[in-house]
């Protein structure tokens, strides 16, 4: 009998073989996130959502998934195209898994990456957006090692593009030990400039031919 979760993905390929732009949202849930700084972030995720589905073609091609990371990590939402996401409303609390996050952000990836591969559907280098307010906190230095490592690894192969954005009182100095390309500091809580121009940034990688270098809007939202 055929595995109904694999008809599913085959049904899902077939009504929609546009190529994909999967972008993983990987989002600090610790509880110094409480307060202001969750409530810009999850009013941040409906306004990327409302963007991304004005524009017709990143509405279908763009995939997102959001993983959490606090003392354990969640797959809130796993991939699905901009048109059918509904933004999660997250809460904070404990403490700042951020090496597990990581690690489970990138292991999401491979496996949608295989499911790509097994329907025939290309795809765009994958994003991963991170966004932290502190440090790996309450997990093992091994973890993070490992995480550090894979991600050099994989950025030296393109096979993602890692994002950090910092938030209030992160630290950006042990966060760019950690990822390749350097933190941005988040101006505020400028959640929703921040989300607009991921948006952007989406629909042009959506548009774009396949591993053609793409240009960014510029960075409004954060320094460097």
């Amino acid at each position: 009998m055929p595995d109904p979760i694999k008809l599913d993905e085959a049904v899902e390929f077939a009504e929609n073989p546009e190529a994909r732009c999967p972008c993983v949202l990987l989002v600090d849930t610790s509880g110094s996130m409480q307060g202001a700084p969750i409530d810009a972030l999850n009013q941040g995720l409906r306004t990327f959502r409302d963007d991304l589905i004005k524009n017709s073609l990143a509405s279908r091609r763009v995939e997102v998934a959001v993983v959490t990371f606090d003392c354990d990590i969640n797959v809130v939402q796993d991939f699905v195209t901009a048109d059918e996401f509904e933004p999660p409303t997250l809460t904070a609390q404990g403490l700042t898994s951020l090496g597990s996050g990581i690690n489970k952000a990138l292991d999401i990836l491979q496996t949608r990456k295989a499911l790509y591969r097994a329907n025939g559907v290309a795809y765009y280098r994958p994003w991963i957006f991170m966004i932290t307010d502190g440090e790996p906190q309450g997990e093992p230095e091994q973890i993070v090692e490992q995480a550090t490592q894979r991600l050099k690894d994989d950025e030296d192969n393109k096979r993602v593009a890692f994002f950090t954005v910092g938030v209030e009182n992160a630290n950006m100095t042990r966060l760019s030990q950690i990822c390749v390309r350097t933190p941005i500091k988040l101006k505020g809580l400028n959640f929703t400039e921040l989300f607009l121009w991921l948006s952007a940034s989406m629909s042009a990688v959506s548009y774009s031919k396949l591993d053609e270098q793409v240009a960014l809007p510029p960075v409004g939202w954060g320094v460097f």
